[in-house]
């Protein structure tokens, strides 16, 4: 037991320092990696701008706002793979983000996150399965391991999300 326990230990570093190794770019075209969010507890969103669940950028930005100052920081990846609800360029989603939504989290390059030109990250975090929709979910914790996925419908305000990111901080529920 102590053996298989030892193993899984070693695959959650892995997959954590693979995650983070990870090259990125911010919205505003900047190299960045989630080594930059070293030590936090992050909630990566794929979003997009003409969907049912663009709403939820209210809720990602209130909780982004209430946490960030504990560890904790909202990383929005627009991705145009389903439906065609992310047109825009970066600068078009950008614009929408802070103008509509007041949105201070960080924002990333648009980027695929199905078939075959799908991004590294989205591949690392998807080995489990494929996202289905817009505004699905990954909690990854300060140690960079995934820790929970929820679906484009679970709100990020006062529900599991939030109840997932407190535990994750170190707070109290």
């Amino acid at each position: 037991m102590k053996i298989l326990a030892a193993l899984l230990a070693m695959t959650s570093a892995c997959i954590a320092a693979d995650l983070q190794g990870i090259p990125l770019k911010t919205i505003e075209g900047k190299d960045a990696s989630l080594k930059d969010y070293a030590g936090k507890v992050v909630l990566i969103v794929n979003v997009a701008s003409e969907c049912g669940y663009t709403g939820q950028y209210a809720g990602l930005q209130a909780l982004h706002a209430k946490y960030a100052e504990k560890g904790f920081a909202v990383l929005g990846f627009p991705c145009n793979d389903f439906g065609g609800q992310e047109p825009g360029s970066e600068a078009e989603i950008r614009q929408f983000c802070t103008s509509r939504y007041q949105v201070t989290f960080p924002m990333f390059a648009k980027v695929s996150i199905t078939g075959s030109d799908k991004h590294p990250l989205w591949a690392a975090l998807t080995a489990g399965g494929e996202v289905q929709w817009n505004f699905e979910k990954f909690l990854v914790g300060k140690d960079g391991a995934l820790i929970r996925r929820f679906g484009s419908d679970a709100e990020p305000e006062g529900g599991e999300i939030e109840s997932s990111v407190k535990a994750a901080l170190g707070l109290p529920n």
